[in-house]
């Protein structure tokens, strides 16, 4: 697994001063359980442990499993990033936190429909500054084409999904805001499942997409 996509320094730099709220909190510390390099960089920041245990109000014991999952370190050794062969295998395939979060692993959760075979998953957060959730879209599905209201962080899990900005497998990360119009899509082969995060709803293009927002929550 190579991660070609990283959260940008100044993102980092509010994770190690406390500045995230949980949300932010919650994609940032996802994406460095199963990125070594970001690991190692937030560790010179002062941010593995302390700062997000003491800034996020985690479900019941998250807080032990992160601190086990980021004690790796660089010692971790290199996954199988496919969804089909760690569940064979019977390897968590969602890292910690998150899986402390939503209670389980991908197959274990209640997925509400969206439409077109699209799946998602609200993360239950004690704040409400942001909303999190994870999605399932099926190989080859494009989502609706749109902008943002607000930022949006976006980390693969499975699959991979393509827009103007590039190629997204596992462990990349995605951040995008008002200066960004895409129409991401999954790539064939495997669904792709990621964490999305926003503090505003999406804006659609698509006048039907726009019509069932409000019930979707998105």
């Amino acid at each position: 697994m190579t991660i070609e996509h990283h959260p940008d320094e100044a993102l980092l730099l509010d994770y190690a001063s406390g500045a995230l709220t949980e949300g932010w909190s919650l994609a940032i510390a996802s994406h460095l359980a199963i990125c070594p390099p970001c690991r190692k960089l937030s560790s010179q920041l002062d941010v593995i442990g302390g700062q997000f245990l003491s800034t996020v109000s985690a479900r019941s014991g998250a807080e032990s499993d992160y601190a086990s999952v980021v004690a790796q370190l660089d010692n971790a050794p290199e996954e199988n990033s496919s969804l089909e062969a760690r569940q064979s295998a019977g390897t968590p395939f969602l890292p910690e936190p998150l899986r402390g979060y939503v209670g389980g692993d991908v197959e274990e959760l209640h997925w509400r429909r969206l439409g077109l075979g699209a799946y998602q998953f609200v993360v239950p957060m004690g704040g409400v500054q942001e909303t999190a959730r994870l999605l399932r879209i099926p190989a080859g599905q494009p989502v609706p084409e749109h902008t943002h209201n607000g930022r949006e962080l976006t980390l693969v899990f499975a699959g991979a999904f393509e827009d103007v900005t590039g190629r997204y497998g596992r462990g990349d990360f995605q951040e995008a805001d008002e200066n960004i119009k895409h129409r991401p899509y999954a790539v064939a082969g495997e669904d792709c499942i990621c964490l999305a995060v926003t503090d505003a709803p999406l804006r659609f293009s698509n006048t039907a997409a726009r019509i069932v927002q409000p019930f979707l929550g998105i």
